[in-house]
């Protein structure tokens, strides 16, 4: 396909990637995968001790993929996870501590989401239900 952009003419081609699935590195994979299958009531498609694999369904990406580092986190993620409730936030986030998981302080106070950690710590968050 060309494109004219401007006096320009650029070629575009369709992207042919598919997004297989975000990598977390864990000082114990397994644990924390069957942590996260278990928080999101996906399903294991990898077990092996050094990379730990979830998907929504066997066949659906993305997916989380935990490998083992030996380096334990020290600072804030660059990247992480959103997650939105279809109906009410703080039963999500009561329904995750429940699990496990502790509050995060990430200066967040009076907004519609809520930051939490896994059990290594690495943030994510609970957003508000979406208005209609």
């Amino acid at each position: 396909m060309i494109m004219r952009i401007g006096h320009s003419l650029h070629y575009c081609v369709p992207m042919t990637l598919e997004w297989e699935q975000v990598i977390v590195d864990a000082a114990d994979p397994a644990a924390l995968g069957r942590w996260w299958a278990e928080a999101l009531d996906w399903v294991v498609v990898d077990d092996s001790p050094e990379e730990y694999e979830i998907r929504p369904t066997p066949d659906q990406v993305p997916g989380l993929l935990f490998v083992r580092v030996p380096e334990a986190k020290s600072v804030k993620n660059r990247l992480h996870l959103d997650f939105r409730p279809d109906e009410d936030h703080q039963a999500e986030v009561d329904r995750f501590l429940a699990l496990g998981a502790r509050h995060a302080d990430m200066g967040q106070d009076g907004q519609s989401w809520t930051t939490l950690l896994d059990p290594e710590g690495n943030e994510f968050c609970v957003l508000g239900v979406r208005k209609s």
